[in-house]
């Protein structure tokens, strides 16, 4: 929020609330009314959806730093997706209230979320491209790269805390499976892995990476 004028900082740090979700719990659920935009200030969250019969599909991975849930906010609608915090996370609230202000007197707001909603029709395409045409060492090196998004999650850096077991979650992959794809991925000089976390050696690499 950064690029927002000193009062309307001041007014989204009095009206935002935090909350801490434990591990395996729902920062929000498919089918609730919209009341908040979800900021995660620290942990990892995972935004999925599953069918009446039990099919799940997982969309995004949300590190710190990064904004869901202003698609719904924009159009009014209940909630499409489940957010569930992989690991014991910090979440920030923002009410919608504060959310609409924002769009009604800031110019550099509006131009934010004309850049996040961006990114993620071209993290949905590339989603798309991965689970249809991809193989699993590439779909581990897609979904890394949809993290480490500079435009989406500026002050993320190159490392990420993320475990092997985490990132199955995300890919669809078994942890022996993810293990196996990132150690080639580090053959191959794209990344370090070490306990607990992933550092990124080469983004653009991850993001063209195809078996």
């Amino acid at each position: 929020m950064r690029q927002l004028d000193a009062p309307q900082q001041a007014r989204v740090r009095r009206d935002l609330i935090e909350r801490t979700v434990p591990a395996g719990a729902f920062v929000c659920r498919k089918g609730e009314p919209i009341e908040h935009w979800f900021g995660v200030i620290d942990g990892l969250v995972k935004i999925s959806s599953v069918s009446a019969d039990g099919k799940s599909v997982t969309f995004i991975g949300v590190p710190p730093g990064g904004w869901y849930g202003e698609g719904s906010l924009l159009k009014a609608e209940p909630r499409r997706y489940d957010a569930v915090a992989l690991r014991d996370s910090r979440i920030a609230l923002m009410p919608r209230a504060t959310f609409q202000w924002l769009l009604d007197s800031s110019i550099p707001f509006n131009r934010h979320l004309l850049i996040q909603l961006n990114e993620r029709l071209g993290q949905l395409i590339a989603t798309l491209e991965s689970d249809r045409l991809l193989g699993p060492d590439a779909r581990v090196a897609r979904c890394l790269a949809q993290m480490f998004n500079p435009l989406l999650y500026p002050e993320l850096g190159p490392r990420l805390e993320i475990s092997q077991a985490e990132l199955g979650f995300l890919t669809g992959l078994s942890r022996q499976r993810v293990n196996q794809a990132l150690q080639l991925l580090s053959r191959r000089g794209l990344l370090n892995v070490e306990y607990g976390s992933i550092t990124v050696l080469s983004l653009d690499a991850l993001r063209g990476f195809e078996e």
